[in-house]
């Protein structure tokens, strides 16, 4: 099971003038990932994951499911957004059912699925990002900022994706609120075996949540691979704009001012652990 790019490329028109957003990029996305989407405003993030989810079609190149060409005709677009699900920045914006269940249930419901198979996956969904039974017959609108985020998370997950796509699923949040969500995101990670790819600007999360990460500049990934891999590459990462986690740039100087450390470290649990483990040895 696999999402592909190959080759493709994508074009905006603006101001009678054709700019371009991707360059013959190439991706793959297998099962069950977990992965960080960096890189600069403008990098061609946000067109990448349209393209993934079929909202943009590539102007050259092809996106495959499975093998198969999402663009063929005989490829049903309702398959296509029940398989690969998009979580829009700032997708409370985006309900619109007059009850907290009505607007989970839509998604399922548009996809042709049988009455009782809807309402159990919508409940499921529900559960999944802690939303209660006393608020399904509550205007999605009279809900608070965080839950009105899962609400329309559970929208997405009511259809059960393979692939789940967010576009910085934690703006606006304070860091609690972005600790819980993500907390949340592993959950269904683990529990429906889902491929998650993530956007976001703070590469502390990064950092502490993803597995893989995939970076982006001027229309291209330039880097991709395991997130304490990629976070080597400090100094070719700041030459596009990007910053290395705090904690990373600690032990990357520490090391070169002597410290002996022979592990990447790239959270401050594991920085704390790897520096005791150091003066532990140096002791005996």
């Amino acid at each position: 099971m696999s999402l592909q790019l190959k080759n493709v490329s994508f074009y905006y028109e603006s101001g009678g003038e054709r700019k371009q957003a991707l360059r013959n990029l190439s991706l793959e996305i297998g099962s069950n990932e977990l992965i960080g989407l960096v890189g600069q405003t403008g990098s061609g993030k946000s067109t990448l994951l349209q393209l993934l989810n079929g909202l943009e079609r590539p102007w050259e190149g092809r996106v495959l499911l499975d093998g198969r060409d999402v663009a063929a005709k005989d490829f049903s677009r309702k398959e296509l957004c029940g398989r690969v699900g998009l979580v829009f920045q700032y997708p409370e914006h985006q309900l619109f059912g007059a009850t907290v269940v009505e607007d989970v249930q839509f998604g399922p419901r548009n996809l042709g699925w049988e009455p009782l198979e809807v309402e159990l996956s919508a409940f499921q969904a529900l559960k999944d990002v802690g939303i209660g039974e006393d608020l399904l017959d509550v205007s999605p609108l009279a809900l608070s900022g965080g839950q009105k985020r899962r609400v329309a998370l559970a929208g997405v997950l009511a259809m059960k994706p393979e692939y789940l796509i967010l576009d910085e699923p934690m703006a606006g949040l304070d860091p609690a609120g972005r600790r819980e969500v993500f907390q949340m995101l592993l959950k269904l990670h683990r529990e429906r075996n889902m491929s998650i790819l993530f956007v976001s600007h703070s590469m502390e999360d990064v950092a502490e949540y993803a597995e893989r990460v995939i970076v982006m500049h001027q229309g291209k990934v330039v880097l991709d691979g395991a997130a304490r891999q990629i976070f080597r590459f400090e100094k070719e990462l700041e030459q596009i704009g990007l910053r290395v986690p705090q904690t990373a740039r600690f032990m990357h100087r520490l090391r070169d001012d002597g410290f002996p450390l022979k592990e990447e470290c790239i959270t401050p649990q594991e920085a704390v652990e790897c520096i005791l483990r150091q003066r532990g040895k140096s002791v005996r």
